[in-house]
């Protein structure tokens, strides 16, 4: 535990009963976080959430999450409003910046907190937008009928698919490998993954979960754009499917785009969802070659 003597300021490491804190401050950012999200980065590095006190209360928060030993995610970047502007964020940040190490760190920034964060050695990589639209209630395809069809890559389950399969296929639109934050993402409760699978060789798969004020998609990856459609549809019509007719007309889905995917972009527009937020994916350093071709919609903007 850190403690400033001057502001009484009190950084340790966080832990699950902390996690509404954060839920809570994202959400009223709008960032719209799912109630699994953060049992399954904990899962990941269980010392990679800070929350800065005063006096118990918490005030300011970050995670850093370490994968392998190369890679960092810094997200949570959250200070109370009744406590901004007297240097509790930046302490704790400080903290969480600590616990990276020499990692190569990356995170999702607001776009007028750029600056900043080059002050703090991070470089931009590339802008990412958030897509929001209705969950369309009329679309035909389900993963049992896109399976069947004959035409085009089957759609399974992402359970019936090998675990290891998924992780190398991961592995290339990520900075590093994530085998253990996968386990969690793929089953936590809510969670619907599919996978399309072409002449028996994986070409995509993706993820959609609950959130409170609408449903996620990501990651959503595909070798091409017709399978990132074929997946796309598959999991909003399981999400429907799951959650009923009555909920799917009022239900909105969100997709995290990076914008250099023009492919990507597309997809979102030609399913009228409209542009909500943006982001900077930021880097302190280079990371490996990813695939961003086939980066539809990136896991999550908090966490990576």
């Amino acid at each position: 535990m850190n403690q400033d003597s001057k502001t009484g300021l009190e950084i340790a490491r966080a832990g699950a009963n902390d996690w509404p804190v954060f839920e809570s401050w994202a959400a009223g950012e709008g960032w719209n976080p799912g109630p699994a999200d953060g049992g399954c980065f904990l899962a990941q590095d269980p010392d990679g959430f800070f929350v800065g006190r005063i006096d118990g209360q918490p005030v300011s928060a970050v995670s850093v999450v370490n994968y392998g030993e190369t890679f960092s995610f810094l997200g949570f970047y959250l200070v109370h409003p009744d406590f901004r502007g007297q240097g509790h964020g930046y302490a704790t940040w400080q903290a969480g910046l600590e616990h990276a190490g020499d990692r190569v760190i990356g995170l999702d920034g607001v776009l007028e907190q750029q600056d900043n964060y080059r002050r703090s050695g991070f470089r931009l990589a590339h802008r990412n937008i958030r897509y929001v639209g209705p969950a369309l209630a009329d679309l035909s395809t389900s993963a049992g009928s896109v399976s069947g069809s004959g035409a085009g890559p089957s759609v399974v389950p992402v359970a019936e698919i090998g675990r290891s399969a998924i992780e190398v296929y991961d592995g290339a639109r990520f900075p590093a490998e994530r085998p253990v934050f996968l386990a969690r993402w793929l089953s936590a409760p809510g969670h619907i993954g599919y996978a399309a699978v072409s002449d028996g060789e994986l070409v995509g798969y993706g993820v959609i979960r609950p959130a409170p004020a609408f449903a996620k998609i990501g990651p959503l990856f595909a070798d091409t754009p017709e399978v990132a459609e074929t997946l796309f549809r598959a999991l909003i019509s399981g999400l429907v499917a799951a959650g009923g007719p009555e909920a799917s007309s009022s239900l909105e889905v969100a997709l995290d785009v990076p914008e250099t995917n023009a492919a990507a972009v597309a997809l979102a527009e030609r399913y009228g969802m409209k542009p909500s937020f943006e982001t900077a994916r930021m880097y302190t350093g280079p990371v490996r070659d990813i695939e961003m071709a086939s980066v539809y919609g990136i896991t999550s903007f908090e966490l990576g």
